[in-house]
């Protein structure tokens, strides 16, 4: 169980419904049998506070628990298909319904694909959220070798698209190969470093558990050096950025905003 943004919501919730509950069955009544019949009673301050405040934390605490939260990108090992400084919604009921802060699904909706961006709890350090592509689903046997996925011996198809040219943060992997790889029913983008080596090997899928990689092939921490992703770790798929702020050069990418994730 995680103290994060979403535990503290939920005390603050139930906090306020306490305080609100205590009022009105306990300390309302005492305050309007102490000034009389027909007298106006105010409430404390800390009443009103929990009056107000109560209803827009339980609206923020179902829209993150049950349909969609928002998360920053921090890191370029998603380029090119998301760039650092990119804000993302995560929908949180694709893979079904979980209960907050514990995580436990309640209701089945669907199963993860492959070619599917989720963000997930890092299996090392479950407080911190990673974001990655889904590549091997459980039972998969995946190979990486000279910078091509193999997918039950069969080859991830790739395109040449040219070189690539950064902006902002991604600069820095200016001149990488920019290539169209084909996931599932997913054709997304990636970037490779020809001349730089890197982890390759072969990994079986277990039973509930994901194979995922970022985009940036040369440049991600992922279930190459550290393992599969259990399923009960999955927060949701990433559908859309709704904004983009660029820290190095402090400014907004106005084109990326409303952008489909795939």
């Amino acid at each position: 169980m995680n103290f994060d943004f979403q535990a503290m919501m939920l005390i603050a919730l139930v906090a306020s419904a306490i305080i609100w509950a205590g009022d009105v069955w306990v300390f309302a009544p005492k305050r309007r049998a102490a000034v009389g019949e027909g007298e106006e009673i105010s409430q404390p301050v800390v009443v009103e506070y929990a009056v107000s405040f109560f209803p827009i934390i339980l609206i923020v605490l179902v829209l993150r628990s049950f349909l969609a939260e928002p998360f920053r990108i921090p890191s370029g090992s998603m380029l090119p298909t998301l760039q650092v400084g990119d804000f993302i919604l995560v929908n949180k009921f694709s893979y079904g319904i979980r209960l907050p802060l514990f995580g436990l699904k309640v209701i089945d909706i669907d199963e993860p694909a492959r070619g599917d961006v989720v963000v997930f709890r890092f299996p090392e350090d479950p407080s911190v959220d990673y974001i990655k592509r889904i590549v091997g689903l459980p039972g998969d046997t995946i190979r990486y070798q000279n910078k091509t996925v193999y997918i039950n011996g069969q080859p991830a198809e790739q395109k040449s698209e040219g070189i690539y040219t950064g902006m902002g943060e991604g600069i820095r992997v200016s001149g990488a190969s920019l290539r169209t790889e084909h996931l599932g029913d997913i054709d997304h983008r990636i970037l490779v470093q020809t001349s730089r080596r890197f982890s390759e090997g072969e990994f079986i899928v277990p039973a509930g558990r994901y194979f995922v990689m970022g985009d940036n092939r040369d440049n991600s921490n992922d279930s190459r050096f550290w393992g599969t992703v259990p399923e009960e770790n999955l927060v949701g798929k990433a559908f859309m950025i709704w904004m983009n702020w660029d820290s190095s050069i402090s400014s907004v990418h106005w084109n990326r905003i409303g952008m489909r994730i795939q």
